[in-house]
């Protein structure tokens, strides 16, 4: 965004570079074309790497912004964040579910961490973009668990289930896709909790 024409403008960057150049634009709706100059106007802008729908900004853009970066989090930073909120929530819940609440946010990694890798934005799903925001649904969803309803391991595993087809399977275009992700979380199921499919869709 914004897609590049067919010698690689494009328009609606160059009339924002024009007001950061110039700071204003021509008038164009009378015959004079008056210089209209704009003042107090503070431009705040989120990009990513180019790549999936994003293109490339150009240099003569960017040099008017000041850029502000972060390093993900590592694994063990997320395990910590998460083990803390969860045990926050569901510590005083029965054993058998506040003794998997490790393994719920181990498995919650590796099924971001393989959706990111299996269902890869392209130009019709460029909204298949998925960050830290979206785990953390999956846990709020999690949290919001009643304990007089959630008092086995299956129980915390179909509310994850759900949770995790929410937050990502809402937004997949294709039956395909879906399958996909459910067998990526039907994964973590067998592996981690030794639950196999059948336990979590009845």
């Amino acid at each position: 965004m914004p897609k590049k024409e067919f010698y690689g403008a494009q328009p609606p960057i160059e009339l924002l570079r024009q007001w950061m150049d110039h700071k204003g634009w021509y008038e164009r709706i009378t015959k004079e074309k008056n210089w209209m100059k704009i003042q107090d106007i503070i431009f705040v802008s989120a990009m990513g790497p180019p790549g999936g729908g994003r293109s490339f900004i150009t240099p003569r853009l960017l040099r008017h912004y000041n850029i502000i970066t972060y390093t993900n989090l590592g694994a063990e930073s997320i395990t910590m964040i998460f083990n803390t909120i969860l045990n926050k929530f569901l510590g005083s819940f029965e054993s058998d579910v506040s003794s998997n609440i490790t393994k719920l946010v181990e498995a919650t990694q590796v099924v971001y961490k393989n959706v990111e890798l299996k269902l890869k934005p392209t130009p019709i799903k460029s909204h298949y973009t998925f960050n830290l925001r979206d785990m953390s649904k999956i846990f709020q969803g999690v949290c919001a668990a009643h304990s007089k309803t959630i008092v086995k391991k299956e129980d915390l595993l179909r509310l994850w289930f759900h949770e995790a087809q929410r937050v990502f399977g809402d937004r997949m275009v294709s039956d395909q896709d879906k399958e996909v992700l459910s067998e990526i979380i039907f994964e973590q199921t067998n592996s981690k909790f030794s639950v196999e499919k059948a336990g979590i869709l009845t």
